[in-house]
């Protein structure tokens, strides 16, 4: 942004969906705004131009159709942040994806920036969280299918797996990554780092190792940590969590699960398919609950085939331990059922960390389970103090964390008024067959009142699957019958994950299931689910030609 360009927030009045934000969006980029969000849920586009250019972008506005109300001008000091006093423009406590974005995008904007870590730099995913887990992930998918492969005339076999070399090789990628997209950046953007355990003394000031600091605006980022659940003798037994549990040295015989979440069924595949006779235990009746149920079905059917047990609505009794062996009893059904294992891994969820932060000092509200209350602007009941990420219990993945981070930037530092938006934050399981869901689900949509109707394939009608001899799973779509718009997109598929990027795109501008199936999708990938899909809302696919729509 240069000198001579102010931001602007300008009431749209019309706009109904996310092709409406386009259209707006577009003719702004036309006449040279930049740093353009529009929300047709807010009614207003907020933008960046020069003060002659306001009247220009009005007009182009009311070309495309829909009405404007009386322009707000940021000033850059909508917070008032040259009026509040502090050692520091932005402090920040943690280091992780919030963390990192929110330093980074603020020192680009001039701000003097501090962060306070006391532990690892680099947060949850780069060093116990993502990185590692796939890494692991994918030796074991290789381990697996050298074990187990489908394709007559291959001769594989696998020996004992050595976890403590793929141990070993983990925790290298590891500490490349962290400091690369970490460690390095500190000096880069010249923001600094404060090392030990930050807590709050009052609403402007924290207290780090004794040294008090304060601040003008605060940042709470400091993610959150496995849900130890209160099951009678679990304090008495060496357990695992999804840290200690990828620090393994040796894989054990067998494994038990408490939980069957997307952590508990990820490292519960990794060490079934390292050679472990898993099982995974859950209150619930189905597997992923938030998924509609021909992806609870499709998921449950897979990983069985694979060779995981599933005990669902179960009531944990006890847990005892005798020498290294390890018993779960559990009530299923009214009856006693007792599991043995080497490893007991809890796996059931993840609580924000703040306890420790004083957080009642600040005047910052968290609720039941330790979460920090935000308002659509990322502000805590304290206006001085933000927080973003997994601290705030909402989706807990490291690209939302660092999209919340660079909003707090801007907000915190006075520089806009950005709204979070998390209506199209795609989900990936990364099982083998993957889960990845986008939008709304077939019952969320229904609640909300839309008229759906779906489209669910199985994934034998899909090419790739075919050819792949991995048929195991399904793609669904939900669409609003009166607009015919998809809404939502759930699949169980190999690389779901990377298919569901397409279904993100579609949903969140808008593309109708006519845009889908007269789009091109290249044979022989696990995309083209997407369009058979689409036409098997009025077509049998099975009967149409290779590539024929």
């Amino acid at each position: 942004m240069t000198e001579k360009n102010i931001r602007v927030i300008l009431p749209v009045q019309g706009m109904t969906c996310t092709s409406c934000e386009v259209h707006v969006t577009k003719a702004l980029q036309e006449i040279g705004a930049a740093n353009i969000e529009t929300s047709f849920q807010k009614g207003e586009t907020l933008f960046e131009i020069n003060e002659q250019g306001i009247d220009q972008a009005k007009d182009a506005i009311k070309k495309t159709g829909y009405d404007i109300g009386e322009e707000q001008i940021l000033t850059g000091n909508e917070n008032q942040l040259d009026d509040l006093t502090g050692d520091y423009d932005l402090l920040i406590i943690g280091s992780g994806g919030a963390a990192f974005s929110a330093a980074i995008k603020a020192v680009e904007k001039g701000a003097k920036v501090a962060m306070v870590e006391r532990g690892t730099i680099g947060g949850t995913c780069v060093n116990i969280g993502c990185v590692p887990s796939k890494t692991l992930l994918r030796a074991g998918e290789i381990n697996h299918f050298a074990k187990q492969n489908p394709f007559n005339g291959l001769n594989l076999s696998a020996g004992p797996v050595e976890l403590n070399k793929l141990t070993e090789q983990k925790s290298d990628l590891v500490e490349s990554l962290r400091n690369k997209k970490y460690v390095d950046l500190i000096d880069e953007y010249g923001f600094e780092l404060i090392k030990g355990a930050a807590k709050f003394v009052d609403e402007q000031t924290i207290e780090v190792d004794g040294k008090t600091i304060t601040a003008k605006k605060f940042l709470i980022a400091t993610g959150a940590s496995s849900t130890i659940p209160n099951i009678p003798g679990l304090d008495d037994v060496d357990y695992l969590t999804s840290t200690t549990a990828l620090e393994l040295k040796e894989v054990p015989s067998r494994l038990a699960v408490i939980g069957s979440g997307y952590i508990a069924m990820e490292l519960g595949q990794l060490f079934n398919n390292l050679g472990s006779q898993v099982t995974l235990m859950q209150r619930g009746e189905r597997l992923v609950k938030e998924y509609d149920p021909e992806i609870s079905e499709a998921i449950d059917e897979a990983l069985t085939e694979q060779g995981l047990q599933f005990i669902t609505g179960v009531t944990y009794k006890k847990v005892e331990q005798e020498g290294s062996l390890k018993r779960v009893y559990l009530e299923v059904n009214g009856e006693e059922k007792v599991i043995e294992a080497e490893e007991i891994l809890v796996a059931a969820g993840r609580t924000p960390n703040t306890s420790s932060l004083n957080l009642d000092k600040a005047g910052v509200r968290i609720g039941n389970r330790q979460e920090v209350f935000v308002d659509e602007y990322l502000q805590t009941s304290n206006p001085r103090i933000y927080a973003a990420g997994d601290v705030t219990l909402g989706p807990q993945f490291v690209y939302v964390a660092a999209y919340e981070g660079g909003i707090v930037a801007e907000n915190a530092l006075g520089l806009g008024k950005r709204t979070v938006d998390l209506r199209f934050v795609p989900a990936v399981t990364f099982t083998n067959p993957s889960i990845a869901a986008v939008g709304l689900t077939e019952k969320q949509a229904k609640d909300k009142g839309y008229d759906v109707k779906v489209s669910v394939l199985p994934l034998d009608a899909v090419p790739r699957a075919l050819v792949n001899r991995e048929t195991k799973g399904v793609f669904k779509l939900v669409v609003d019958a009166n607009t015919q718009k998809l809404i939502g997109t759930q699949i169980v598929a190999e690389n779901a994950g990377d298919v569901i990027y397409s279904a993100t795109l579609a949903i969140q501008f808008g593309l109708t299931i006519d845009d889908l199936k007269s789009t091109l999708a290249p044979y022989l990938t696990m995309a083209e689910g997407l369009k058979l899909a689409a036409l098997t809302f009025d077509k049998d696919v099975s009967k149409l030609s290779c590539c024929a729509g």
